[in-house]
């Protein structure tokens, strides 16, 4: 167990340092640090001295991977991308083009994801397992049919319809909940039982229906079988047996819904003005500003890789034979 912990921690650190490469890579491929001295400064027009002055001040005035003026290690070591990524493995993401700390700015605002994100992910997974093994003791009826009839319609449906049909009935036309904002504390619910409950009805569809198939394939194994003969009743073979089995894919399908929920922020939060970590992406992003965006990307990274490393623990705890492999 302590080998497959080790390979897995090793695999997980290799993909964050090729995170980062290839973040720093993309964002200086587009824009120079010369194009962001101008965008700071105010346009096309700005005096070489003025650029010089301003890449001085941001740490851009070195080159960005190998400095040729410099010997020995130096040569790696003084350049852009390596002073940058340094201070990530401290922790130090550096501060803003307007001078604002990222690493403060981040411990203030992944309050507010994750309070819209921790619920959306037990809701969402709770319900999807919930309804699913409700079809199931109705499969191949007419309730079932009607099921999954439903189910495909959440699938087909954006989720951006979901949001503002969220926000016109219920924030507009009924009033129940504001249309946007947040306040910190016991506040807050107010503000996040819609997006709430916008999120977890965008994902009920395709969760529910996968799990639908994972029980169904999984009622027609042996081991079914042979409870029934025992004289076990359905809804005993379902939630001891059945649901017992399709632990492995009811965990996978649980990690890719985590990080998504990261993503799926950005939008969320656009939509219902929440000020958590999506929100701080789009003004890195519109201000481009490098250290916003490298922050977001290797903060980004790193819950995906949390998050699939805790799968992993997860299948060698739901299937002992995953340890050996």
């Amino acid at each position: 167990m302590i080998n497959y912990i080790v390979r897995r921690v090793i695999y997980s650190l290799l993909v964050l340092a090729g995170i980062n490469f290839l973040t720093f890579f993309l964002f200086f491929s587009i824009n120079t640090p010369d194009d962001m001295a101008r965008l700071q400064l105010g346009g096309k027009r700005v005096a070489a001295e003025a650029i010089a002055r301003w890449k001085a001040e941001h740490g851009y005035d070195k080159p960005l991977y190998l400095n040729l003026k410099a010997g020995g290690t130096a040569m790696l070591t003084h350049t852009v991308f390596v002073e940058n990524s340094l201070g990530i493995l401290h922790l130090n993401f550096g501060k803003t083009l307007e001078g604002r700390d990222i690493a403060w700015e981040l411990g203030k605002r992944v309050g507010p994801t994750l309070a819209m994100a921790t619920p959306v992910f037990i809701v969402a997974v709770g319900l999807s397992i919930v309804f699913a093994l409700g079809l199931m003791l109705f499969r191949y009826s007419t309730l079932d049919t009607v099921g999954v009839v439903a189910l495909v319609a959440l699938m087909s449906i954006s989720s951006l319809f979901f949001i503002i049909t969220g926000q016109y009935v219920f924030g507009k036309l009924m009033a129940l909940a504001p249309l946007s904002g947040f306040s910190p504390g016991p506040g807050m619910f107010k503000f996040l039982v819609l997006p709430v409950a916008v999120y977890v009805l965008s994902q009920l569809g395709a969760d529910t229906r996968l799990y639908r198939t994972i029980f169904l394939e999984e009622l027609g194994r042996d081991y079914v079988r042979t409870a029934r003969a025992k004289g076990l009743s359905e809804s005993t073979v379902l939630l001891t047996h059945v649901l017992r089995n399709s632990l492995i894919p009811i965990i996978t399908s649980a990690g890719l819904l985590l990080p998504a929920l990261l993503t799926g922020a950005i939008v969320l939060e656009s939509f219902f003005g929440i000020p958590g970590l999506g929100s701080f992406t789009i003004e890195g992003i519109n201000n481009q500003d490098f250290a916003i965006v490298r922050a977001m990307v290797f903060f980004g990274s790193f819950v995906y890789v949390l998050t699939y490393l805790l799968t992993d623990f997860a299948y060698a705890w739901a299937d002992p034979r995953v340890r050996l492999q």
